[in-house]
């Protein structure tokens, strides 16, 4: 059995290791044609095989499988490409980072946020985020599902993301810090609040009312689904699924009769910027904590650490109590 040597691969990668054998691995990964791979990159079929011949022999093995349905990373072509997009994505960070330097400010920063995160926190944190006699940092921000953030979190593509900690979301690969926790607030037209606040809710005539809601299988939907299984009733097909907080706060103000259940800090921000009202109902239940999100590799640059730091401080003056 042939012993592996770390020493002698690593001496191979250091001297014959290009960026272009890295982006050529992500295109047949994405292609899985070495032809369409070829007509992307604007080169030949016979010149991507033998470059992807010589990448293999450079790391000792086949990195991908051929079969009639296209081309598959083996399981040392998987650990080569995790790391491979991870390079890539650095390196265009990098390219940013510079050219954010170069207009005057410190540096750049991919952010990744779920639904219903308070628009005033980001601001608050981004705003005071700076290095001490700099300019601030400059930001992008990236909206998606948890496991899709944290999977471009785990591949270098975000350096940062603000999300629910919960039971389902993949933990590998990265670590969290809880920053505060909202409680669920009901949320209707000024007018229909006030006539929902002057009576005991029933829950088998709520569900004739037009809900707004997130998508189906979310631990928010799956809470309010409950909410009506307990009354006996089928919970309501909402007339709009959306989690963003403006298209549900004009939704609501314009119709009299559309409801919705939204995040505690989320609730009064509607109140001020879209005239809606909050229904004076006590949920028994809260929503899973927000948390920040980082990459449990360590590998956290000055910019990073800053934004986390400022993140904290605004939390903690905004929340009474933080969980632990």
């Amino acid at each position: 059995m042939e012993v592996f040597d770390a020493n002698a691969l690593l001496r191979r990668l250091s001297t014959r290791l290009k960026m272009r054998h890295l982006l050529l691995l992500l295109q047949i990964r994405q292609h899985k044609s070495l032809t369409r791979v070829a007509e992307q990159m604007a080169s030949t079929q016979p010149a991507i095989t033998n470059a992807l011949s010589e990448l293999e022999g450079m790391f000792g093995g086949p990195l991908f499988d051929r079969s009639a349905r296209g081309m598959a990373p083996t399981e040392l072509g998987k650990v080569v490409l995790e790391r491979a997009g991870a390079m890539v994505h650095d390196l265009r960070h990098l390219v940013r980072d510079i050219e954010t330097l170069a207009s005057g400010h410190a540096a750049h920063l991919h952010i990744g946020i779920t639904p219903f995160i308070s628009g005033q926190i980001l601001t608050s944190a981004i705003q005071r985020a700076r290095p001490e006699g700099e300019q601030r940092l400059t930001v992008t921000i990236h909206e998606g599902t948890s496991d899709q953030l944290l999977a471009q979190l785990s591949d270098h593509a975000l350096d940062l993301v603000i999300g629910r900690a919960s039971s389902g979301v993949n933990l590998e690969k990265v670590k969290f810090e809880v920053l505060y926790r909202q409680q669920p607030r009901l949320i209707a037209s000024r007018r229909l609040a006030a006539q929902l606040g002057r009576v005991r809710l029933d829950w088998r005539k709520m569900v004739e009312l037009d809900w707004i809601l997130g998508a189906p299988h979310t631990p928010m939907r799956e809470q309010v689904a409950d909410i009506f299984l307990g009354a006996g009733v089928v919970p309501p097909v909402p007339v709009v699924e959306s989690y963003s907080a403006k298209l549900i706060g004009e939704m609501i103000a314009a119709n009299e009769r559309a409801i919705s259940i939204v995040p505690a800090d989320i609730a009064e921000e509607l109140v001020r910027v879209a005239g809606v009202a909050i229904v004076p109902y006590s949920f028994d239940w809260t929503l899973s904590p927000i948390a920040l999100f980082m990459r449990s590799d360590g590998l956290q640059r000055r910019a990073d650490q800053l934004f986390a730091e400022s993140l904290r401080a605004v939390c903690e003056e905004t929340y009474s109590t933080l969980s632990s």
